[in-house]
């Protein structure tokens, strides 16, 4: 029996693969990746490498075996029909007979058009029969504090999320419970909403950065149209710049507060605080 993570030299699929080697031995664990290189130091520490690719199906015959537990990071090629690349893992592991696929998915509620492929994908996984667990993945912190440069740079903070919420958590925070998930049991046919455990708003991230940095630096609210044009003037691909700019009209809608409280329930421990993400990627 292995514990499988695809796309295992991701940002996230990184921290899984850390946090599972704390508590399993490396020989149980499998790293699916497309480029063996990126992997060769899990692959010095012991971990099995496999190469295969969502769109290449033929590479995933045979890569799983009965008992298997399988975590299934979504792909991030939005333009090549991600559902049917998430298919060809469920397939493959409908065939193995695995004991649980665990797949990371978007918020509930969350309507965005990003959140369509995530619905395609667990209505293939339902209908698959395979023994399931969803993640559903609130928003990290990285998605704002891995992008600070022209925040620094115009002192200001660009969102057209109004007064919206949202419930980050740092990928680590993600990983320990999708680690938590694959290394216990009882998760089998399971849905977690997964969120930090404290909403901000832009103005309250704004005000963050102004104590952290000593800068003032402001909230600039914008339309929905107005940030899919300064992204996509940003070099950002038009469709992925309207659909990053969907997301904030769900923030604004409260689409992203996740009060559920799995995630720090799953990772044993409180989520990391969005304070403690800012000053992290300051000093870096």
């Amino acid at each position: 029996m292995s514990i499988v993570i695809t796309g295992a030299t991701g940002n996230l699929g990184r921290h899984v693969v850390e946090q599972l080697l704390e508590k399993v031995p490396a020989e149980q664990v499998t790293a699916v990746v497309r480029n063996a290189e990126k992997a060769s130091d899990l692959a010095e520490r012991g971990v099995r490498i496999a190469v295969a690719d969502y769109n290449a199906p033929e590479t995933f015959d045979g890569l799983f075996t009965a008992g298997d537990k399988v975590l299934l990071i979504s792909g991030n090629e939005f333009d090549k029909g991600r559902v049917g690349q998430h298919r060809v893992v469920i397939d493959a592991a409908k065939a193995a007979g695995v004991a649980l696929l665990a797949y990371t998915s978007a918020p509930g509620p969350l309507t965005a058009a990003l959140a369509d492929d995530h619905r395609g994908t667990e209505e293939a996984l339902l209908g698959s029969g395979v023994p399931y667990a969803l993640l559903r993945n609130g928003w990290y912190h990285e998605n704002y504090t891995e992008n600070l440069a022209p925040v620094l740079e115009h002192d200001a903070v660009l969102a057209a999320a109004g007064e919206g919420r949202i419930s980050s958590a740092s990928r680590a925070d993600y990983a320990a419970a999708a680690v938590a998930v694959l290394t216990g049991e009882g998760h089998e046919n399971k849905t977690y909403e997964l969120g930090g455990d404290e909403a901000w708003s832009f103005a309250e991230y704004a005000a963050e950065l102004s104590r952290q940095t000593g800068k003032e630096i402001v909230y600039n609210p914008v339309t929905v149209e107005a940030l899919t044009g300064i992204l996509a003037g940003a070099g950002v691909p038009a469709p992925v710049a309207a659909v990053l700019a969907g997301v904030d009209a769900s923030i604004e809608k409260g689409e992203l507060v996740v009060d559920s409280g799995d995630l720090s329930r799953l990772a044993g421990r409180p989520t990391t605080p969005l304070a403690e993400a800012v000053a992290a990627a300051l000093k870096g």
